[in-house]
Parts: C-alpha cells; sequence; structure tokens
C-alpha cells in the first residue's frame, strides 16, 4: 500500500468515527515516513483519533490528554498534507475539550436507566 493511501484510508476512517482504526492505520503512516514536520502532522492526527476514541468509552482523563496534545501537535506542525484543514480540525478538537465535563456521568452519581 502508498503511504498515501495510508492517510486517505485513515481519513475515512475517522470521518466514519472508527477512531481507534484510523489511529491504526496512521501509526503506520507514521512510522513511514522521515520529514520530521510531517510526521509531527501525523501524530497530532494519531493522537486525535485516539483521543476521540477515549472519549467514546467514556475516558475522560485519556480524552483530555490526547486531545491536548493532538491541538499542539497539529499547530506545531511545519508540515501538513494537502487538503487537510488543520485549522478547522483545531478548532473542532478545542471546542471538544472545552466542553469535556470535569467528571464522567458515573462520577456525577447518575445511573443507568433500566
Amino acid at each position: 500500500m502508498l503511504v498515501p493511501d495510508l492517510f486517505e484510508e485513515g481519513c475515512l476512517l475517522f470521518n466514519t468515527g472508527k477512531f481507534y482504526e484510523a489511529h491504526e492505520v496512521w501509526e503506520d503512516l507514521w512510522r513511514a515516513t522521515a520529514q520530521p514536520g510531517l510526521k509531527t502532522c501525523y501524530q497530532g492526527l494519531i493522537q486525535a483519533a485516539v483521543g476521540l476514541h477515549h472519549l467514546n468509552r467514556q475516558n475522560l482523563v485519556g480524552a483530555r490528554s490526547q486531545l491536548a496534545k493532538s491541538i499542539r501537535n497539529l499547530q506545531s506542525a511545519a508540515s501538513r498534507p494537502e487538503h487537510l484543514d488543520v485549522v478547522g480540525l483545531i478548532e473542532q478538537l478545542t471546542v471538544v475539550l472545552r466542553e469535556l465535563p470535569e467528571k464522567a456521568p458515573s462520577d456525577l452519581g447518575i445511573t443507568r436507566l433500566k
């Protein structure tokens, strides 16, 4: 598989909410990339996917940590893939991070409905 195909495959998975799978594909891409600036951007994408995966599993500590790292790496990346809206992604991740509750619903005394 060509490296650009890994980027596109990860984007498709990410955009359909398959965050864990996207992170796996982008890790392969990250390993195959030699350019440091681009590698930083891919690391930010991986961290975004992992953060959103944690969020889906209600691991708020993991989500908060990974999303913050993702934003930092995406902001500092010297290179970015063509057609990737990094600014838009950073804005969206920032909103998600800002709106994360301090505690998981289970920590708030909320129980499951029967």
